[in-house]
């Protein structure tokens, strides 16, 4: 060949670009579709499993029935359903107070020696698996919290509705221990993620604020949590996302008991931890109904997801519409 018949060196070069970019497009793409594709078969392979218990049972039974007892082959998982609602609240309420504020404080206060110290700490609280939280629960704080509950269920005896929230404690097993338990297991990546959304805040929005006269409590209140507000509630959501798939530590701590009950200091149970504790033991249309409790926990966790993706955007559009 000579040398007019062969193709300029540029044209050879512009051609494995775009042979490059095509074969990077199919590759993201693909990986996008893998995920998908994981989803829709583990939604697809569950339900099948567990589609049986569902038409023995009946969909509305099997999800607001309140009773739960495998040898007479009745599976109502309400009691369920509530157990992991109550205990996920529980710990959102103590967690997300304390995972913002120790994320500004990182942000905005800690002197910059002590941030990378305290971001390891939280880091590694992160890394601790499920089961020694649970450990520590049911050993350490469960004892010492049964005398605590007593002491508080007798002090507000006499006030109406807190008397039934708070009654009387048999043990230190209960939905609020495993609400505190969820809480320790969740301010991290709350933490982690509101630290991060503070970070995006300008910092000539922090600097006008100051050159207005705010206080540092001021410029956080004008400045960073509008601006954070979205982010903010992602973080909460993706930690209530964790809290009510949590099973190992639960079930340490909740109690085990089937029953809905507004004592918080009462006995309970969870779906996640109801599966780990039976599914060993399970067989027939029993095993069917404790995957048909993983298909419940899946659909409510996408939901939880969706919720908080919408909240997000509206947040942040009010926001853009505001500045």
């Amino acid at each position: 060949m000579s040398t007019i018949d062969r193709p300029p060196a540029d044209l050879e070069s512009r051609a494995r670009t775009r042979l490059a970019d095509r074969s990077f497009k199919w590759l993201v793409t693909g990986a996008g579709l893998t995920v998908l594709a994981i989803l829709a078969f583990i939604l697809i392979s569950t339900t099948n499993q567990a589609f049986p218990a569902l038409r023995h049972a009946g969909p509305i039974e099997f999800l607001f029935g309140s009773r739960w007892a495998p040898n007479e082959e009745i599976f109502g998982t309400l009691s369920m359903l509530y157990g992991t609602a109550v205990t996920s609240l529980i710990g959102m309420i103590f967690a997300v107070p304390v995972s913002i504020g120790l994320a500004l404080f990182i942000s905005e206060i800690a002197p910059r020696w002590a941030k990378r110290p305290i971001i390891t700490v939280i880091d590694l609280l992160a890394t601790i698996p499920s089961v020694v939280f649970g450990l520590v629960g049911v050993i350490v704080l469960a004892p010492h919290l049964a005398s605590i509950y007593q002491w508080w269920s007798d002090l507000v005896s006499p006030i109406p509705i807190l008397n039934t929230v708070f009654g009387d404690a048999n043990s230190g097993r209960t939905y609020f221990t495993a609400g505190i338990v969820l809480a320790v297991m969740i301010i991290p990546i709350i933490t982690s993620m509101s630290r991060e959304v503070f970070d995006t805040v300008p910092d000539t929005d922090k600097q006008a604020a100051y050159a207005l006269g705010a206080t540092r409590w001021e410029m956080i209140k004008g400045a960073i949590l509008p601006h954070s507000f979205g982010g903010l509630v992602g973080a909460s959501m993706l930690g209530l996302g964790r809290a009510m798939g949590e099973t190992i530590a639960v079930t340490l701590v909740v109690g085990g008991a089937f029953h809905i009950s507004g004592n918080m200091f009462d006995s309970g149970n969870t779906m996640a931890a109801a599966i780990a504790q039976q599914f060993g033991e399970s067989s027939g249309l029993h095993t069917d109904a404790l995957i048909g409790i993983g298909v419940v926990l899946f659909a409510l966790t996408v939901i939880v997801n969706l919720l908080a993706r919408l909240v997000v955007r509206r947040a942040e559009a009010k926001f853009k519409g505001a500045s």
